[in-house]
């Protein structure tokens, strides 16, 4: 499975596209879990001190958001399935 990283986020983790190591049934949550074990200098970028995900911070799932759509971070996996992480975004 893979995360695509935008903005400042692939700028800390040194990379746009992160490959984590989840299966087909596997939540969101848990594919967040192996992003942030393989890249933990994104943590105080996504999660709060609560461990909670920032209100800012966009989570996608095949270009939906699943907060929204599913379930959010328990929405289960499917082996095609592609995640992004989007930092605040701003612009005129």
């Amino acid at each position: 499975m893979h995360w695509k990283l935008f903005a400042n986020l692939g700028e800390t983790a040194g990379e746009r596209e992160v490959t984590v190591n989840v299966e087909s049934g596997d939540t969101v949550g848990d594919a967040l879990s192996v992003l942030l074990e393989t890249h933990p200098e994104l943590r105080e970028e996504v999660l709060n001190e609560d461990g909670e995900l920032l209100d800012h911070i966009r989570v996608l799932r095949n270009s939906h958001d699943p907060f929204v759509t599913d379930d959010g971070l328990d929405t289960v996996l499917e082996t095609d399935d592609e995640l992004a992480l989007f930092p605040p975004v701003s612009g005129g």
